[in-house]
């Protein structure tokens, strides 16, 4: 039985961790099995890697050096946890994954966007999301709602809004370059209406393949 890859992407503040998560709820709830993961982490090497990328106490590192940890944090995730599991027939839910790279390393630091795409390539051995989705809010309501949430800011989260107003674009274009693999969400929307619009395009994709995976 074939699985499937579905990734979810936005600016920092944009929803996406809570959609993914109220979305691997309702399809568990329906019998899918379900695999939740993340980017920079998934498994321990990554997870090591993430905790250098995210410190506040590496701020003096190069977007060259930025991009290539995540790309190494990558290749091991793809390797150890997201091939086998959809190998094994599993729905992988991802929070981040490639456009982050294209959207934060090339729109947002300046790293060519084409090399950028070459090297994902090799990083993550050939896997490439079902769908992606991205929420889209802007860059104001993105300040606000980490603002509200409290926590200390990580390294990444630490940039202005005009380094998330370029990141935001990034994921903008992607959105209009690959509308039939992007699906560009409002991420102003309340909850509820977004976890049903999220669960119909995967229903739908899913029931394009595969009408009996859920039976």
């Amino acid at each position: 039985m074939k699985g499937y890859f579905f990734t979810f992407e936005g600016i920092d503040g944009c929803g996406k961790s809570t959609q993914l998560s109220r979305t691997a709820g309702a399809l568990r709830a329906r019998g899918a099995n379900i695999l939740v993961t993340r980017e920079p982490g998934g498994p321990p090497i990554s997870e090591k890697i993430r905790e250098i990328l995210i410190s506040p106490d590496n701020s003096a590192m190069f977007p060259e050096t930025e991009c290539l940890l995540y790309l190494a944090a990558r290749a091991q995730h793809v390797r150890e946890v997201i091939k086998p599991a959809v190998e094994r027939g599993q729905i992988v839910l991802c929070d981040r994954f490639e456009q982050a790279t294209f959207a934060y390393q090339g729109y947002g630091r300046g790293l060519e966007v084409p090399f950028l795409k070459d090297i994902n390539s090799f990083a993550a051995g050939g896997i490439s999301p079902d769908i992606t989705f991205i929420f889209d809010i802007p860059v104001e309501l993105s300040q606000e709602r980490l603002s509200r949430i409290g926590k200390g800011k990580d390294r990444m989260e630490s940039e202005g809004a005009a380094f998330f107003g370029r990141v935001r674009e990034g994921y903008l274009n992607a959105a209009r370059l690959s509308p039939g693999k992007i699906r560009l969400l409002d991420g102003s929307k309340g909850l509820d209406e977004l976890t049903g619009e999220i669960l119909g395009i995967i229903e739908a994709r899913i029931a394009g393949q595969d009408a009996g995976q859920y039976e």
